[in-house]
Order: C-alpha cells, then sequence, then structure tokens
C-alpha cells in the first residue's frame, strides 16, 4: 500500500514539475507567413504574444519552397505583407522582389521575430482547448517530437488567431468548418464541384491498367476506382498536395539526388505511358513546372498529367491525427525523392531526359537540417472555416462585393486535381480549373471570423470561410498575410474595447490599418 502511494505521489510531483502555463494576450497558432505577420502586427501595437509552431521553421511555405509567388496582381498587395517583399528586394539589391530562395525568405521572417521581440514556441502543438461559453480561455500543448511525454504547456489568452494551413485550432474550438467540395448548386456556382477539364491532363489513349488492355490485372498504381460523378456534385476530396522543390545546378553546393528508402519504381508507370504519347523534348515539357530562383535553384511544381502533384493521396489530412498526417507527408516525400530519382535513373526513361535530371540536385545551403529538402508539404486545402459570410464564386468575379473589406484577392480561381479516375477506358485526372480574367476584388471581415454563436476571440485567415473554388483564388501567400495583419488588428480591438470580434467597429479597424500598415 505504502509503495503504490509513492507511485502516485511521483506520478503527481511529475505532472506538477512537468505542466507549464503562462498568460498573454494574444496567441497565434502557426508559425506561417501568416502567423508571422500576425504576431509581429500585434506586438508592435503594444500587446503581449506568443506564436506557436508545430515544426522548427517559420513561413510555412514561404520559407519552404515556393519562391515563385503567386501574385495575380500585386498591386492589391499591401502593408506588412508588401514589405515583406520589399525586404527580400533589399537582400537582392532591388526595391522589391518576388521571386527568392527558402533560406532567405525564412532570415526575413525571423527579422521580423527579433525586431518585434515576440516569443516563439517551436516544436509545439495543439491537443486541447479549455473554452467557456463562446471565448476560449487556454489551450494545451504538447512537444511535436515528444508526442508521449508527460510534459505539456496551456496558454491563457484573451484573443486566438490561427494561422495555421490546416485549421486546427479553429477546430478544437469547435467552430463550423468544412473540407472538400460543394455541390456547385449550394451557393450558385459553376465552377465548383467536380469538374472533368483539360488541363494538367492525360492525353487520350493511356490505359489505366496493370497490363495494357486487362481490367483483370488491375489498376496501374494511383489510379482510382472511383466512378466519375456529374459536373458541379460535391465530394470530400482535396486538391493534391506536393512540395515546391528547390533544386540547384551548381555543382559546388549540389547533394546527388539518391534512391530514397520505400521507393517503388512501378508508382510511376503512368509517367512513362504519359511520355510514350506526348514525347518530351525536356523536363519543363509536361513533366514539371521548373521556375528558375537566384544564384542557379529552382522553384519546381507540378506541370502535365502526371508530376509532382500526389493526386488523391491527401484526403484524410485535414481531420486526420498527428500520427496519421505524418504518415501521409511521409508517403509523399518517398514519392516526390522516387520521382526525382526515377526520372535521373530508370532505364526506360528517355536518354535525354534523365541526362537533364541528373544536372541537378538538392542545394547544400537550404535546408540544413532536413538533409537539404523542404519540411513543408504544400497544404493547398484543408479546412475551411463556415462563417456568416462565405465568399463564393461571385465575390471573385465581381457579381458579389463585400461590404466590410479588410484586404484584396487577385488570383485566378484554381485548383489542382483531385482525383485520378478511368473514364471511357482512359486515365483522366479530374479536379483542376484555372479561370481568370476579372480584376482584384475585396474579401469580407466576417469571412475571417466565426459565427457569432461559436466563438467570440477567434480570428482565422488562413483557413478562412470560403467555398472550395473561391478559396483556390484567396489561398495565396501575399492573400494570407495581408489577412494576417488584418486579423492582428482586429484581435487588439476586440480586446481594447472589450467586444467580440465579431462587433468590432470595422471603421476603426480601417483607420487602425491605414495608420500601421508598416509600422
Amino acid at each position: 500500500m505504502k509503495i503504490v502511494k509513492i507511485l502516485i505521489f511521483i506520478i503527481i510531483a511529475n505532472q506538477i514539475t512537468f505542466s507549464q502555463s503562462k498568460s498573454v494576450d494574444i496567441v497565434v497558432y502557426g508559425g506561417t507567413s501568416a502567423g508571422v505577420i500576425a504576431a509581429y502586427s500585434a506586438k508592435k501595437l503594444g500587446k503581449s504574444v506568443v506564436l506557436i509552431e508545430p515544426s522548427k521553421h517559420l513561413g510555412g511555405l514561404s520559407s519552404g519552397g515556393l519562391g515563385q509567388t503567386d501574385i495575380g496582381n500585386k498591386f492589391a498587395i499591401t502593408g506588412l505583407s508588401r514589405d515583406f517583399y520589399k525586404r527580400i528586394g533589399k537582400h537582392y539589391g532591388v526595391e522589391e522582389q518576388w521571386i527568392f530562395e527558402p533560406h532567405v525568405a525564412e532570415k526575413i521572417f525571423n527579422d521580423y521575430i527579433n525586431e518585434a521581440k515576440v516569443e516563439v514556441l517551436f516544436s509545439k502543438r495543439i491537443i486541447g482547448i479549455n473554452k467557456k461559453g463562446k471565448t476560449i480561455q487556454s489551450i494545451s500543448l504538447q512537444d511535436s517530437n515528444e508526442p508521449f511525454s508527460i510534459k505539456s504547456i496551456t496558454i491563457k489568452a484573451k484573443q486566438f488567431i490561427d494561422c495555421s494551413y490546416e485549421g486546427d485550432l479553429l477546430a478544437k474550438a469547435g467552430v463550423s468548418y468544412t473540407i472538400g467540395r460543394e455541390v456547385n448548386s449550394q451557393y450558385n456556382e459553376t465552377y465548383n464541384g467536380v469538374q472533368l477539364l483539360d488541363k494538367h491532363q492525360f492525353p487520350d489513349g493511356i490505359d489505366p491498367y496493370i497490363i495494357p488492355g486487362k481490367p483483370e490485372s488491375g489498376l496501374v498504381y494511383g489510379v482510382s476506382d472511383t466512378k466519375l460523378l456529374p459536373t458541379g456534385s460535391a465530394d470530400k476530396s482535396l486538391q493534391a498536395y506536393n512540395f515546391r522543390l528547390c533544386l540547384t545546378t551548381n555543382k559546388s553546393n549540389l547533394v546527388e539526388i539518391t534512391k530514397p528508402i520505400g521507393y517503388d519504381s512501378t508508382h510511376y508507370e503512368l509517367l512513362l505511358r504519359q511520355i510514350a504519347k506526348t514525347n518530351p523534348k525536356e523536363l519543363t515539357w509536361q513533366l514539371m513546372h521548373i521556375q528558375p530562383m537566384p544564384n542557379e535553384k529552382t522553384d519546381i511544381n507540378n506541370c502535365g498529367g502526371f508530376s509532382t502533384d500526389m493526386i488523391g493521396a491527401n484526403y484524410s489530412f485535414a481531420d486526420a491525427d498527428y500520427d496519421t498526417r505524418k504518415k501521409i507527408i511521409k508517403e509523399h516525400l518517398i514519392y516526390t525523392k522516387g520521382l526525382l530519382y526515377f526520372i535521373g535513373h530508370d532505364p526506360r526513361m528517355p536518354n535525354h531526359l534523365r541526362e537533364e535530371m541528373l544536372k541537378y540536385g538538392y542545394p547544400k545551403d537550404e535546408y540544413i537540417d532536413n538533409e537539404n529538402f523542404t519540411p513543408q508539404i504544400y497544404v493547398r486545402e484543408a479546412r475551411r472555416m463556415v462563417s456568416d459570410y462565405v465568399m463564393t464564386q461571385a465575390n471573385c468575379q465581381g457579381k458579389a462585393v463585400a461590404p466590410n473589406p479588410i484586404g484584396l484577392a487577385a488570383y485566378t480561381m484554381d485548383s489542382h486535381n483531385c482525383q485520378r479516375l478511368v473514364v471511357k477506358g482512359m486515365v483522366k485526372n479530374e479536379g483542376d480549373v484555372q479561370v481568370g480574367g476579372f480584376p482584384p476584388y475585396p474579401i469580407e471581415y466576417q469571412s475571417i471570423v466565426p459565427k457569432k454563436k461559436e466563438c467570440s476571440n477567434l480570428t482565422v485567415p488562413v483557413c478562412l470561410s470560403a467555398t472550395h473554388i473561391a478559396y483556390g483564388s484567396i489561398r495565396m501567400e501575399p492573400v494570407f498575410m495581408v489577412l494576417a495583419q488584418s486579423a492582428a488588428f482586429a484581435s487588439v480591438l476586440a480586446m481594447d474595447s472589450k467586444k467580440a470580434v465579431q462587433n468590432i467597429d470595422l471603421f476603426q479597424l480601417k483607420n487602425m490599418l491605414e495608420k500601421n500598415s508598416t509600422f
């Protein structure tokens, strides 16, 4: 009996020892580009802030390989977001620059944090939330690297900003959200839901079966047996994820691309079948979108029917637990590294493509703590909040105008493919949409705050309230930073006025943003 009591005492003592708590004015969850700007803004306005990042790095995609900035119209980008690209320009000796190396972006994000003296908790992720009525009281965190440890941290705050790509804080707070594509009729749209179009598509005649012409042999890796639904139908699929690849051709800064553990050459059979039909003259011909970066580096994105997008492998990611997400990211990592190795080494690849691929390698001076490969998967879309105002296709095309604008979006309505199916006996990708031709349009303030009945002290500038196709236009890094600055200012205003974020004086918010756009 004494032994049991002693053990209980030790356990309780350890829990007390390893449980920490602290209080701040504002918690920013997610050290993405948006998270850095939100934390910096709130701190510059005189509030105590803690920025929580589940990984070891700041900047999200902007420091994670997406150096070819998706702008649409750069004149729509203002405030600290524009300041970021001016700082990039200063590094390269020009007024502003939208194309940059990953480590340069990360340094600038760290500069913001250091200048404002923002406290950052790295390698910490949310595991719980304490909410009283409509108000978040605190969140609980665990160490991302030690999930089974009894160590935990509780952060109390008056305001919370969810800047994660996944929307983990909003989900824990019980805020309404959706995943996947809405049926066109729900919001009177035409480009939502299932879309079998011609971009990043296979040519006709690509056989889907392991033994061509024999369905009984089974489907080639990556092809789904899901039936094609009518155009505009709703489903829970997500547009494909990938990694934005920073490679180099500089031999003195090059780490050779090698075969990854778990490599399976059969995963790239469709690439061979696509090449046989398209006869590409170079890698940029329906294989990869290779954008040159400074210092002989690249930002490589998906291009063509079969490329760096791992179509259909991410459906469970948004709502998955941390272990499942880790497995999904690893699958994408093996697929991507394997694709690069396959192109350069498989004897079935055309010689000229193999030779071109072998000129590339991982840069020694990037991601030095992650084997020179980006640790940031491109989460193009995960959860999307559903608030009292939902941004839709009508907003993008100017048929509906946000009454309380807090920033502009300017990119095309853009979705990568969501499914790879058998259609009329051929392999086809489904879900890619690229529709533009409209000017910059305003984003509604109410789309970054939850429904008033659900939560009164949370703003969500990344996983904001928008339909799948509208989100495809809004979801660009410069816009996230613009919205994050607005979210930080709104949080400060709500805190100072002791109002719910839904009830702040929006005219006052506008004046604050204009007065302190770059501090």
